[in-house]
């Protein structure tokens, strides 16, 4: 079930967009719930609660709080989420990029804009979810979502994955062939002879080590700051376009 956050304060244009999703969802037979909020303030609350939303569907110019803000607001509970921005002004589409914004659409809000947007969103977010590996770990044959893998650790003759519940699976493996498969897929990247990290879960990089979006530090090596603080921003930049 998807969750949805429409942020407006123009109260017609809110009820458009509510009227053309639901329209969307009964001809793509999609699942969803939808939350409606008319400015930021009411938005941020519901997220400090620890509640979040898969999607956010959020107009830059309001009152107070632009979308901007807010956006930036939204990332620092969640990294991952797909931002879109509607607004009748393009002065804003560079600065949305700053917060990975995935699409920016220019009002008035079209039938065909919205499905066009919507569909090109649900098409990332599964190609993104549905890729996994299958391990054998001590407990057995498990099956990993990558989109849920956090990063990855050698220990010793060990690799530990660390996925974002928490839980971490022991399996008994090369960590080279481990970085080999992973690497490829666009979004890891080893910042460590001992570490393989998803950047979809880096928060912040500095000169030693990187903190990730679940509060686990990992270091790295020693002249590979520039390689993947450039990396990264590659990454992001793919994210958005």
């Amino acid at each position: 079930m998807l969750k949805l956050a429409l942020c407006d304060d123009n109260i017609d244009d809110l009820s458009n967009m509510v009227s053309l999703i639901e329209e969307y969802r009964k001809r793509n037979n999609v699942e969803y719930e939808y939350s409606v909020f008319h400015n930021g303030f009411e938005l941020i609350p519901i997220l400090e609660k620890g509640n979040s939303f898969d999607i956010y569907c959020l107009d830059i110019i309001m009152p107070s709080f632009t979308g901007i803000a807010l956006a930036k607001e939204i990332r620092m509970f969640d990294k991952n989420a797909q931002i879109i921005f509607f607004t009748s002004s393009p002065e804003f589409a560079l600065e949305s990029y700053s917060v990975n914004a995935i699409n920016y659409v220019l009002k008035p809000v079209t039938k065909e804009k919205i499905f066009f947007t919507l569909t090109d969103v649900l098409e990332r977010m599964e190609k993104k979810q549905g890729t996994s590996i299958v391990v054998k770990s001590n407990d057995g044959i498990q099956k990993i979502l990558l989109s849920n893998l956090v990063y990855v650790e050698a220990m010793g003759k060990k690799v530990v994955y660390h996925v974002n519940s928490g839980r971490t699976i022991e399996c008994t493996e090369q960590f080279s062939v481990v970085c080999e498969n992973l690497i490829k897929e666009g979004f890891f990247i080893k910042s460590h002879r001992s570490y393989l990290v998803n950047m979809g879960y880096i928060d912040t990089i500095c000169n030693t080590e990187m903190t990730l979006q679940t509060t686990s530090s990992i270091p790295i090596a020693q002249g590979k700051t520039k390689e993947i603080k450039e990396r990264y921003l590659a990454f992001q930049m793919e994210e958005v376009y």
